[in-house]
């Protein structure tokens, strides 16, 4: 047996203060008869509390002419009431009756009711979910049954439900520390690894762990879904699997918890082959298995299977609820598909604020900002007031498009019209609408001038407006904000260099290679990802020579190549921050990981399906004119999200408009 070592700095000792009740007739003032249980009206007390009629039931107690000695019939008639107590939260009479199990003891300690383990662990139950822990300490440690486990484990469980773990624990420790007592029961171990998840602590929790395997009780679904939730909450995603795989049966609860386990570590693909599997195996699903799965969907864009889930929405014959719709437009948004979008949220019977801020999300993320303005103008008059989340999306979706005066004006509305102070996201977004407009001097101002201390997403909005329009100076000062603000970062060195290297300042850009060298900075590598059937494909920037060396791609490049030139296009290297020459730096943005990506698309995709690619970085200035051209040349549709945005390719445009 592993034994739970645990030291408590505040005094668990009894409790003195006395529970003070004002009653309209007193047992102090009835005579106490000798023990007849015949008079006791057991089935009327259990019929009462059943109904839910604690008052008359506590009269019916309160009166009684005689005392009952406990026995099967009269132990529960109490518990009946005790439970009712319970079901209705009734703290009143439960300290009535707690006061006359306390007056009815006598001199006779065969009457004394409190000796009842179930009865005392019933009232420690109620005295916990009233938020009253004294009180049920002060139960807890009356003298003669604290050490029965059914008391300890009612105590142990009032302190995990009221936001003490470790008095939990404690209790739990102080119960292995008797050698009579023992945990015996899944019960008792799923209330130890519940704290222990409240805690944190995964040394602590691999010993109850230790503890259920080496109990003669198998453990049920219920002590396993805890150990799920246990590892995974504690980081241990491999102990969270090992847990699963041996488990003789799992339940929705089951997958779901691993699936949450795989998302929480950022395994998206883990998860999604989870989901599969679980469906494969025709396991059902809940609703919190769809608001699981969808945020992954959305995560990597994965529009076949998120369509999927939307179907097994539409087959339920249980009507989904607001967070399972919002969770369905929050992948559709995220997957470029505003149009799908919306129609789930025009067929919604019942939206919340939510609801509205992510369709207004999604306008702004796809660079529809006058859908966005309409809809949020029907938003005021169907009564729905706005936060500041509904500001963040509006104002980022101004910023996007170059709606500087609308943005300002939001601003402006959401402190006079609506009573909404800003906060750093807002002015985050007044800046960089401001700065991509042009306006460095007037975004400078309001960095310097705000109430708060501006964040790194603040000087980092400045920084990236400066690469945009040239301005060195201001560049400088942002970046060295940020250096101090974000160290580590490599985006706030890489665009730093980028703004010397467009103003052709070679030494200053060798500068910033070398504090990054000196500080152990690398820069991240551009990543993109497709999706082609169920495979979800990556490319780095520069990599799959496989690819780009096989027969097909080749043909197809040369194809594409007469088209661009035929087009007019001429390759853009300012991305390319090194000293080399031209022709160099062209071979380098061919190997950028959204044209491998696009490639790819164009290769292993039917004509009639959009192309639908994530990149992990902001796309630079010359694939998104190449990606302009491909749409026009070859008649395909190009969907790319990048850090920022949406930009959707078609017929040689992007919705972006050339602004971002």
């Amino acid at each position: 047996m592993v034994l739970l070592v645990l030291s408590l700095s505040t005094s668990m000792a009894s409790t003195t203060n006395l529970i003070k009740i004002t009653m309209n007739s007193s047992p102090q003032n009835q005579k106490h008869n000798a023990p007849n249980n015949t008079t006791f009206p057991s089935s009327t007390l259990r019929s009462l509390s059943k109904s839910g009629k604690l008052e008359e039931a506590l009269r019916l107690v309160e009166s009684s002419p005689s005392l009952p000695t406990p026995n099967k019939t009269t132990i529960e008639a109490y518990t009946s009431l005790l439970h009712a107590c319970i079901s209705q939260k009734s703290l009143q009479h439960g300290q009535r009756l707690y006061l006359h199990f306390l007056l009815c003891k006598g001199s006779s300690n065969r009457n004394n009711l409190l000796d009842v383990p179930t009865l005392k662990a019933k009232l420690i139950t109620l005295f916990s979910v009233c938020g009253r822990v004294d009180e049920a300490r002060q139960v807890f440690y009356d003298a003669g049954t604290a050490s029965q486990p059914v008391i300890v484990l009612a105590m142990a469980i009032g302190y995990l439900k009221n936001g003490y773990p470790y008095e939990a624990l404690l209790v739990y420790s102080e119960m292995l520390g008797r050698s009579s007592v023992q945990p015996s029961s899944n019960f008792a171990f799923s209330m130890a690894i519940k704290a222990c998840t409240e805690l944190g602590d995964l040394r602590l929790g691999k010993a109850v762990h230790a503890q259920i395997v080496k109990s003669s009780d198998v453990a049920d679904q219920v002590l396993h879904n805890a150990l799920l939730r246990f590892y995974s909450e504690c980081g241990n995603v491999d102990g969270a699997v090992r847990v699963f795989d041996k488990m003789p049966d799992r339940n929705v609860v089951s997958w779901n918890s691993l699936i949450a386990s795989f998302l929480s570590h950022d395994k998206m693909l883990e998860a999604m082959d989870t989901f599969r599997t679980m469906q494969g195996q025709r396991i059902g699903f809940s609703w919190v298995t769809l608001t699981t799965i969808l945020p992954a969907c959305a995560r990597l864009t994965a529009l076949l299977i998120g369509k999927e889930v939307h179907g097994q929405i539409l087959k339920s014959t249980k009507e989904p609820d607001a967070l399972v719709l919002n969770s369905l437009m929050d992948m559709y948004a995220k997957c470029g598909e505003w149009e799908l979008c919306r129609r789930v949220f025009d067929r919604m019977k019942s939206k919340d604020l939510a609801s509205w801020n992510t369709m207004l999300t999604c306008y702004a993320l796809n660079g529809r900002m006058t859908e966005a303005m309409e809809l949020f103008d029907s938003m005021i008059v169907s009564g729905i007031t706005p936060d500041g989340v509904t500001f963040i999306a509006l104002l980022s979706g101004c910023s996007h498009v170059g709606l500087t005066n609308d943005g300002l004006k939001l601003f402006e509305r959401m402190r006079l019209d609506f009573g909404l102070s800003p906060t750093l996201e807002h002015y985050a977004c007044l800046v960089d609408i401001l700065g991509r407009a042009g306006r460095i001097r007037e975004a400078l101002e309001v960095a310097e001038t705000m109430p708060m201390e501006p964040s790194g997403s603040i000087w980092g909005s400045l920084l990236n407006s400066c690469r945009l329009h040239g301005n060195v100076s201001i560049g400088e000062l942002a970046a060295t904000r940020l250096f101090k603000l974000e160290p580590e970062n490599p985006g706030n060195y890489v665009i730093l260099s980028n703004i010397y290297a467009n103003a052709g300042m070679w030494k200053q850009v060798e500068m910033v290679r070398e504090m990054m060298e000196l500080r152990c900075i690398r820069k991240e590598a551009g990543c993109s990802w497709i999706q082609v059937k169920d495979r979800l494909h990556t490319f780095v920037a520069g990599g799959s020579l496989n690819l780009r060396n096989s027969s097909e791609y080749r043909e197809l490049w040369t194809e594409l190549e007469k088209l661009m030139e035929e087009a007019g296009y001429v390759p853009d290297a300012s991305a390319v921050l090194h000293n080399i020459d031209d022709d160099m730096k062209s071979m380098w943005i061919c190997g950028h990981s959204e044209r491998l990506a696009a490639m790819f698309g164009l290769l292993h995709t039917s004509s009639a399906m959009p192309i639908r690619i994530i990149k992990n970085l902001r796309v630079c200035v010359d694939c998104h004119s190449w990606m302009k051209i491909i749409s026009k040349a070859t008649g395909r549709v190009v969907i790319l999200r990048d850090t920022k945005r949406f930009h959707h390719f078609s017929s040689g445009l992007c919705s972006c408009n050339d602004y971002w």
